[in-house]
């Protein structure tokens, strides 16, 4: 399993419990987690995930590729809607080239998203590569919040990005 944007480190402690002691973990945010997680099964690595490079890190310390794919990663918020828009876009073409690089076949990705055209956009593409695709809404999201959840099952292949 690899969680994208892993600070500050909570869902990689309930990935740890639900692969257990042999399945493997992997985080990476631009934050290091402070303290350090203990599980022998998690791995935190310190990087951006937008960068190419980053591929190669993850899948050796994961041993290859993953079932799962987590984001919570999300831009830091300016207020100006068109660099919000536009930041928020480079992240989910960052997540769209890390799960085709990183999810087995069948594998399925869970990832936040802010409302808005990109997001949008991000999740057409993802309804050729995946047996299904739909938006969730967390009970804790805050009311007139723009966030929300994609959880896409059945990794099936590549997309063409646009």
């Amino acid at each position: 399993m690899v969680d994208l944007g892993c600070w500050p480190g909570g869902w990689l402690e309930e990935a740890s419990r639900a692969v257990g002691h042999s399945g493997r973990v992997v985080g990476i945010d631009l934050v290091p987690i402070e303290p350090p997680l203990v599980n022998a099964n998690v791995e935190s690595l310190v990087g951006d995930m937008t960068e190419p490079t980053v591929i190669s890190q993850i899948r050796e310390a994961l041993g290859g590729s993953c079932d799962v794919l987590l984001s919570d990663a999300a831009p830091k918020l300016t207020g100006v809607r068109e660099r919000d828009d536009a930041a928020e876009e480079n992240l989910l073409l960052a997540v769209e080239g890390l799960s085709e690089a990183l999810l087995r076949t069948g594998g399925d990705l869970l990832i936040k998203l802010l409302e808005c055209p990109e997001a949008q956009s991000f999740q057409q593409r993802l309804r050729s590569c995946y047996s299904s695709v739909k938006t969730v809404k967390s009970a804790a999201t805050r009311k007139g919040s723009r966030e929300r959840y994609l959880l896409a099952r059945g990794f099936q292949g590549s997309a063409v990005v646009e």
